[in-house]
């Protein structure tokens, strides 16, 4: 079998992968030790990221005529590949924090969401927040506004009904007060009108 075809499949395969991916990021693992690789691995896939290791050639076949193609520079020496297709930060993020543990992996490059960019670059893209991060800060700057809305309302409702039950209370105990003065007055009416008489009788003598 000729070489071209066992190199077609595979060239197929890294196609496929990176056809609909929102990121690729190129590493050199030289250096790592076994435990490393393997820890490595497990946090990429528990992170939904595809990673293999590929020969410089066949990537770069698999590149051409894609945003990928711009990686071309940095496929010297060992390279593994780590793609993406659901959250376009996660492969630099999880990537860049592992080489923090394990200085021996270094980054290369990458490409996200079509613009390419080199080691620096991909570790400022690690600074981003993943989308369920950014999404529970979204989230609780929305129900935050709400809890506060519904707190105030709460604390005017309770004033309001204190007030309301404070009021009919005031208003009964008025009300026998306004009553009570016609009575307190009437006698005083009769007082005069019985003295009236008395002053006048001495006037018809």
């Amino acid at each position: 079998m000729a070489k071209v075809e066992l190199k077609q499949p595979i060239v197929e395969e890294i196609s496929a992968n990176i056809k609909d991916a929102q990121s690729v990021v190129l590493v050199d693992y030289r250096g790592l030790t076994v435990e490393q690789d393997t820890n490595l691995r497990k946090q990429l896939r528990e992170a939904g990221i595809t990673y293999k290791v590929y020969k410089n050639t066949m990537m770069n076949f698999a590149f051409k005529g894609t945003d990928f193609e711009s990686l071309a520079p940095y496929l010297e020496g060992p390279s593994a590949i780590a793609i993406s297709t659901t959250d376009a930060t996660a492969p630099a993020r999880v990537l860049c924090k592992f080489a923090k543990e394990a200085p021996k992996l270094e980054v290369k490059g990458g490409v996200v969401e079509g613009i390419a960019y080199d080691a620096n670059g991909i570790a400022n893209i690690a600074k981003i927040p993943s989308r369920e991060e950014l999404l529970s800060k979204l989230l609780g700057s929305i129900q935050s506004p709400i809890a506060n809305f519904a707190r105030v309302m709460n604390q005017l409702a309770e004033k309001g009904g204190a007030s309301e039950c404070e009021a009919p209370a005031k208003a009964e105990e008025a009300a026998p007060a306004e009553e009570a003065a016609p009575a307190q007055e009437a006698p005083a009416v009769e007082e005069t009108a019985a003295e009236a008489p008395a002053e006048e009788a001495p006037a018809a003598e």
